[in-house]
């Protein structure tokens, strides 16, 4: 009686055996395939994960150096391809004017990735005012780092304005104790309501081999995995590398909390705070990312309002233009769009 089942197991696990031979080697025929038509990667076999997260370390740590409060800042005197800081770490924004500056902290759309110095809405700002405005924006800060960098710059340059940036991600990333591959300060909220800082010091910048996953470390070196995910573009979490500390949605919590803080730093430092909600261009695109992005943006808004902060919501003024995408490069606001920027804070500061 035994004897059938074995034969049945037997031939089963034959077939499987078969089964996985056969897509095995056709998933080999279409790597070599590709490689092939690639022609540059026939026969070098490099990690894809580990060279883009390698190449980006780099990038970073060229212009940014290690911060134990902020994560990473701007490294003075840094100079390289339209962007260069002051020997404070400020973005350049033009002369040098006298007077109590306006200071403009916030992500990358703050410190203007994609356009040169000049081109940034900071840079447009200082134009019409007429007076200083320091360009505190770093690339990939989430609201939490926006409002510590706010807090420490205030400390040093004595503002008579304090400009806040964000866009939704920003709320996002405070649920992150990692993001593209750099430390950052985190917060918790406390039983009673309090915020407590989390990761400070923050360390330094890990070594991008150390950071992948058995997934990554294996099928990294796949060229067929690496064109498949490209083309359904989630190269996002494959390649970036971000560490998550608190649940999905718990950032529009933290966010509404942290402009407690600004509140704080409005009394203390005797400078106007604003809040500049920004967008990503894809809200121009999806309409249920749209609502997703703006849900958030305006609860924090509204957030801050109540607390007695000044607002700027830039959403109807981009819209108005027609066409908002024209507005942008390929994911941030281009020289046009961040004058549109500057012209709404401007007015606002008036």
């Amino acid at each position: 009686m035994n004897r059938p089942a074995a034969q049945r197991l037997k031939e089963w696990t034959a077939r499987l055996g078969l089964v996985l031979g056969s897509t095995l080697l056709l998933l080999v025929i279409l790597e070599l395939g590709l490689r092939a038509a690639n022609g540059g990667y026939l026969w070098a076999w490099p990690n894809f994960v580990l060279g883009a997260r390698t190449v980006h370390a780099e990038r970073e740590q060229s212009r940014f150096l290690d911060d134990p409060i902020l994560g990473y800042a701007p490294r003075p005197g840094y100079a390289a391809d339209g962007v260069t800081f002051d020997a404070q770490g400020f973005r350049v924004t033009g002369p040098a004017l006298p007077g109590d500056p306006v200071l403009a902290v916030g992500d990358s759309y703050t410190y203007g990735d994609e356009v040169s110095d000049l081109e940034t809405w900071p840079s447009h700002l200082q134009a019409i005012l007429g007076k200083r405005v320091l360009n505190g924006g770093v690339s990939g800060y989430g609201f939490d780092q926006s409002v510590l960098r706010a807090e420490t710059a205030a400390l040093k340059v004595h503002p008579a304005t304090i400009v806040v940036s964000f866009i939704a991600d920003d709320i996002r990333r405070t649920e992150m104790k990692r993001m593209w591959g750099a430390e950052k300060p985190y917060f918790d909220i406390e039983k009673d309501g309090t915020l407590m800082p989390r990761n400070m010091p923050v360390p330094p910048r890990p070594d991008p081999r150390t950071t992948l996953s058995f997934w990554q470390r294996t099928l990294g070196y796949s060229y067929l995995f690496d064109f498949i995910l490209r083309r359904l573009n989630l190269l996002y979490d494959w390649f970036g590398d971000h560490i998550r500390v608190h649940e999905a949605g718990e950032g529009p919590a933290i966010a509404c909390a942290l402009t407690g803080r600004l509140v704080e730093l409005e009394k203390t430092s005797g400078a106007r705070v604003l809040l500049l909600a920004e967008y990503d261009p894809v809200v121009w695109q999806d309409p249920a990312f749209e609502a997703e992005q703006r849900h958030m943006a305006k609860d924090l808004l509204a957030c801050a309002a109540k607390r007695g902060l000044a607002t700027i919501d830039s959403f109807d003024a981009l819209a108005a233009t027609g066409d908002p995408r024209r507005l942008y490069g390929l994911w941030h606001l281009n020289d046009k769009g961040n004058a549109l920027i500057a012209g709404l804070v401007a007015r606002a500061l008036h």
